[in-house]
């Protein structure tokens, strides 16, 4: 059996110039792939819906990544000023590919955005600024600049259902986690499952029962590949990925 082919989205953004975009992914996801046993295959947002939608039929599995807001257009949501880094090519093509995931028992895990691609996608919806929106809010956005150590802080704790694949898979029901988001999920779509919270409530993770393996986590897993319990994910995401192939 052959190494499965793993999907990756990504975003758009001007390296040096803004006259020069750049499809855009931090090595850290493919990596995570890549030591898993699985093949990591870049696909750019301007990929037009015909394209995509050809290339489901040769992808084994599809990760969601990280990276800015959703549209509130999409869920009714509530717009606030703190709403960033939306991409509209970036919405149409994950939102489509999250629903064609699910339907036709792609393999698919989400990441931080990615969770709440999935649950938009499946008719849920979004706490658009999560400090002013919940209140007592655990801290999950870790202060200041972006770099390597707010990406590998552990900021808070989440508790995984002791019922749930996610605690199967991960052989922990307690993880330590980092967090680098704003937003996150309020209303869970309905044909999701709730697999973890965090302290003060909120849903940070989410799986569709049924589905070979669908998973959406709203930490930052490819960061935390030094804990075992984080391995035994992506081991398990590109092992039904390779499932898919037979």
């Amino acid at each position: 059996m052959s190494k499965p082919i793993i999907g990756l989205t990504t975003r758009t953004a001007a390296v040096s110039s803004p006259d020069l975009p750049s499809v855009m992914l931090q090595r850290s996801y493919t990596s995570a792939i890549i030591n898993a046993g699985g093949i990591p295959l870049l696909i750019p947002s301007e990929v037009d819906e015909g394209s995509w939608l050809e290339l489901t039929e040769h992808l084994d599995g599809i990760l969601f990544t990280g990276g800015g807001d959703i549209d509130v257009v999409y869920f009714d949501g509530e717009n606030h000023p703190a709403v960033y880094g939306i991409e509209p090519a970036r919405d149409e093509i994950e939102l489509g590919l999250a629903k064609i995931a699910s339907k036709d028992n792609i393999p698919f895990l989400g990441i931080c955005r990615g969770i709440q691609v999935i649950n938009v996608a499946l008719g849920g919806t979004l706490y658009t600024h999560i400090p002013e929106q919940i209140s007592n809010a655990l801290l999950h956005d870790y202060p200041g600049e972006d770099s390597i150590q707010a990406r590998t802080s552990l900021l808070h704790t989440v508790k995984i259902e002791s019922d749930s694949i996610l605690a199967k898979i991960l052989g922990e029901t307690n993880l330590h986690v980092n967090s680098l988001h704003h937003q996150g999920v309020k209303d869970v779509a309905p044909s999701l499952v709730i697999s973890a919270r965090s302290t003060d409530g909120l849903v940070e993770a989410v799986e569709l029962p049924h589905h070979p393996f669908g998973i959406a986590v709203q930490w930052h897993p490819e960061w935390l590949t030094d804990q075992l319990a984080i391995r035994n994910l992506f081991k398990a995401f590109v092992a039904a990925s390779v499932d898919k192939q037979k």
